[in-house]
C-alpha cells in the first residue's frame, strides 16, 4: 500500500510564542546571498554565492522531546538517550473532547483504545485536542492545554509506553507550577514529545509509524525536533 507523510513540526521562527520562563527563539539571517557577492568565491563564468542564518533557541520551545535528565538530575541527557526511543509504532488518540485545563483520565485511555482499535502494547501515544489551530499563535495557547493525569502516565507505563506526545506546549497546566504529568514520567522512566502539530490528520488512521529524532546535544535537557508521521494513503 502507498504510503505518505505528515509533517507535526510546528515552523522555527524568530520570537516565537513560549512560557515566560524562556528566552524566545533568534532565528534571523546573518549573511545573504547578496552579502557573498564580493567573495570572489566560484568561477568567473560560474560565481557562486551563499547564504546563512542565525539560530539560538532554547530546547523546550516549539516542537520538541524531554529528555530524562530534564525532569530528573540523574536521568540520561538527550544525547545519551536511545535512538529507538525517538520512533516507532504509533496511535493518535481523540481527547478533543477533555475540556481545556482539564485532565485525561485512564477511563478516557480505555475508550480511545476501543474507538481506534489499537490496543497500546508498546506504542508512541500521541493526543490531540484541538486547542492548537484555536489558540496559537497567541500565547494563549500556553495556558489551555489539558493535563496527562499521573494514573495516565502509569497507564501508559503498564502498556509498555515509555514515550508520548501531546498537542499544545506541555504535558502539563504550566501555570498551576505543580507538573504532576511530569514528575509521574520522572518517578516512572517515561518522557514525551511536545506541542505537535497537525494530529487531526491522524485520526481515524489506527496504526502508523512516528519519527521525532532530536539533535545530538551534549548534556542536552531536550531538543527541537522534525517529528512526522508514516501513514497509508487514503
Amino acid at each position: 500500500m502507498a504510503k505518505k507523510v505528515i509533517d507535526l513540526t510546528l515552523e522555527i521562527k524568530n520570537n516565537m510564542v513560549c512560557q515566560k520562563d524562556f528566552q524566545s527563539s533568534v532565528y534571523v539571517p546573518l549573511v545573504t546571498h547578496e552579502d557573498t557577492k564580493a567573495s570572489g568565491t566560484g568561477t568567473p563564468d560560474d560565481p557562486f554565492t551563499s547564504a546563512w542564518n542565525y539560530l539560538a533557541i532554547i530546547e523546550h520551545i516549539g516542537t520538541h522531546v524531554d529528555a530524562f535528565y530534564h525532569m530528573s538530575p540523574t536521568g540520561l541527557t538527550v544525547d545519551k538517550m536511545p535512538l529507538e526511543l525517538f520512533f516507532g509504532k504509533a496511535v493518535c488518540f481523540d481527547m478533543s473532547h477533555v475540556p481545556e485545563r482539564g485532565k485525561i483520565t485512564v477511563e478516557d485511555m480505555e475508550r480511545a483504545q476501543e474507538k481506534t482499535g489499537v490496543v497500546v502494547d508498546g506504542h508512541i501515544v500521541l493526543f490531540y485536542y484541538g486547542i492548537h489551530d484555536k489558540y496559537f499563535p497567541t500565547d494563549e495557547v500556553l495556558r489551555r492545554n489539558p493535563e496527562v493525569s499521573p494514573e495516565v502516565v502509569r497507564w501508559l507505563k503498564d502498556h509498555g509506553s515509555i514515550m508520548h506526545g501531546v498537542e499544545g506546549p506541555s504535558t502539563d497546566v504550566m501555570d498551576t507550577k505543580l507538573f504532576p504529568s511530569h514528575r509521574a514520567c520522572r518517578d516512572l522512566g517515561l518522557s514525551h514529545f511536545e506541542w505537535l502539530v497537525n494530529l487531526d490528520q491522524l485520526l481515524g488512521r489506527g496504526e502508523f509509524e512516528f519519527y521525532g529524532v532530536p539533535l545530538k546535544l551534549k548534556g542536552g535537557s531536550g531538543s527541537p525536533i522534525r517529528a512526522f508521521a508514516v501513514v497509508d494513503e487514503d
